[in-house]
């Protein structure tokens, strides 16, 4: 069963990430919204990881070939984020650790995550964006990042160090995203034939936000190891407690009330025009993400390299904000009726991939 508030959420976060990521790579600007589109993807992850559960477990699917999907599903993602480095990024980015690795580590948390209970889940998600601040801290993050972008040398222990805590999205705190999607649908879908308590989960995701508010008010007058672990302001690199509260807290937010709002209540759940652009963005949101980086970073580059520069000169300054807000709209449009076309053909993007090979 297709929820229309997670396509709808999928799709509010695949258009942020389209924009800011035209935005940033072509003009250089930093973008208001930046910074919101990965954690709504990343905690519909485990919203989505549940529901496929729940329908695994009423189909009669074993335990076992349960965790034999889940982490073919999980390496395949993974792998998928290697690949997605070297071809899109260029070589030497293969371990800086983008938003599909940390996909597909954390669908391999969540294999785990199902067969214990519920609170053990929630304090996994705690701990992670506790401890995020304190590890980033041993490792010395900025020494990663002294260019305004993740670099390390090719040694295991760095390597390591950029996935657990330095990289883009790191294991700690950004597996705490898919725990609280996943703990959240376990909890409103727990019952189909009954409303779930999309009131507490508002209410929780509410209380989340204050206390990011109240983190960044807080923060100038912080002292001792508040001070000297938590960065501050609202930062995504690293990803600030403020940012990780207020970013986990409106994902919760935004799905109890739209799940409230809209999924029941037919006539809104059914309007045919905007639910087919919600329907598309959301089944092929990996196909998009992936797509939208060649379609902006691969002709930069090989322009780059034709002007007899290094391929990557171009990056960041390659023309006006206005132009490539201009683009990320083109790129969309052309996206929507791409894929409403492969759907109608019934040709796989790679999530159909995804289905085909690993189950």
């Amino acid at each position: 069963m297709r929820y229309v508030s997670i396509d709808i959420l999928r799709t509010v976060a695949i258009v942020l990430m389209v924009l800011v990521h035209f935005i940033e790579n072509l003009s250089g600007s930093d973008w208001a919204p930046a910074g919101l589109g990965a954690p709504l993807f990343t905690f519909l992850v485990g919203v989505s990881y549940r529901l496929w559960l729940d329908s695994q477990e009423t189909r009669g699917v074993s335990e076992t070939d349960i965790s034999k999907i889940s982490i073919r599903r999980g390496l395949f993602l993974f792998g998928l984020g290697f690949m997605f480095n070297v071809l899109v990024w260029l070589p030497e980015d293969t371990y800086n650790w983008d938003v599909l690795t940390i996909i597909g580590a954390s669908l391999l948390l969540l294999n785990v995550a199902r067969n214990v209970p519920l609170p053990i889940s929630v304090l996994i998600a705690v701990l992670a964006i506790l401890v995020a601040p304190v590890l980033r801290q041993l490792a010395e993050y900025d020494l990663y990042w002294i260019n305004g972008y993740f670099e390390c040398d090719l040694t295991l222990p760095d390597v390591l160090t950029g996935f657990f805590a330095t990289g883009y999205f790191p294991l700690l705190p950004w597996v705490a995203y898919p725990l609280a999607g996943y703990v959240t649908a376990a909890l409103v879908f727990a019952e189909p034939s009954e409303p779930g308590p999309t009131g507490r989960v508002a209410i929780t995701g509410g209380v989340l936000v204050v206390a990011s508010v109240f983190t960044l008010l807080a923060q100038p007058h912080a002292t001792g190891p508040f001070a000297t672990y938590v960065p501050t302001g609202w930062t995504m690199f690293p990803p600030s407690l403020a940012y990780v509260l207020g970013t986990l807290g409106s994902a919760m937010l935004l799905f109890a009330l739209l799940h409230r709002w809209v999924d029941r209540h037919p006539t809104l759940a059914n309007s045919n025009a905007l639910k087919v652009v919600f329907t598309t963005f959301s089944k092929y949101s990996l196909s998009i993400y992936l797509l939208h980086h060649v379609a902006h970073l691969w002709p930069m580059w090989i322009y780059g390299a034709s002007q007899g520069q290094e391929p990557t000169h171009f990056w960041r300054n390659a023309m006006p904000s206005s132009l490539a807000v201009v683009l990320a709209i083109l790129f969309l449009l052309c996206s929507f009726f791409l894929f409403r076309w492969m759907d109608r053909t019934e040709r796989r993007g790679v999530e159909g991939w995804m289905r085909y090979l690993c189950g």
